[in-house]
């Protein structure tokens, strides 16, 4: 938990006592099934929490907005920006069910009334999102192409609605269709080892007309 005061300074009660809770949660059902890989759950803040919460160090989500987790798997990015978002609204989707049985089971344990899951394809959804979060969970185009049309035309963050993706390592490749990509390298807001070549992609949706 140190690493997350590091960087977040001003949480509630509520909300340190419910990061706090995160390892027992996620250790106990790591003993069902391995929801986090073994050698990160020991590292659970610093790999998967603070990573998680480095989207907040490029958008402050804002009351009553929308935010779409795809590919969540145990319940990252979404479950931690939900703690540090109460008043945003995040939708956890993941195609495997025994992830989103994780998820739902966090977000009880948790008490989070922000949350809602489903356990099914993004393609399959029919609202619409101020954002849409992701940790790596296929290539750019493909994760695009998934995602069109669940981007709202209504603005309400200074930043453009769009996709904002975790990524590591060189990205040239998979983002030269998209020029207007602005890269965020998350050494600038953080300073261990592990982040050394870690990203927030923000890819803003163009809407026509």
């Amino acid at each position: 938990m140190e690493i997350i005061h590091k960087y977040f300074k001003d949480l509630s009660q509520t909300q340190i006592e419910q990061f706090e809770k995160l390892q027992g949660l996620y250790q106990d059902w790591n003993l069902k099934i391995n929801v986090v890989s073994r050698k990160d759950i020991d590292e659970l803040y610093l790999r998967h929490v603070l990573h998680s919460l480095a989207i907040a160090k490029v958008v402050q989500f804002k009351a009553g907005s929308k935010v779409l987790d795809v590919g969540t798997g145990g319940g990252f990015p979404g479950i931690p920006l939900a703690i540090l978002f109460p008043e945003t609204q995040f939708h956890l989707v993941d195609s495997i069910g025994k992830k989103i049985k994780v998820v739902d089971d966090v977000v009880e344990g948790l008490g989070l009334e922000n949350v809602e899951t489903t356990n099914g394809r993004v393609e399959e959804l029919k609202d619409t999102y101020d954002f849409i979060v992701s940790r790596a969970v296929a290539q750019m185009e493909t994760f695009v192409r998934w995602t069109k049309g669940r981007i709202s035309k209504k603005q309400n963050h200074d930043l453009k609605n769009g996709i904002l993706y975790l990524k590591g390592g060189d990205l040239s490749e998979e983002l030269k269709l998209y020029t207007s990509a602005t890269i965020y390298d998350l050494p600038d807001y953080f300073e261990e080892a592990f982040y050394e070549t870690k990203k927030v992609v923000h890819l803003a949706m163009k809407f026509k007309g």
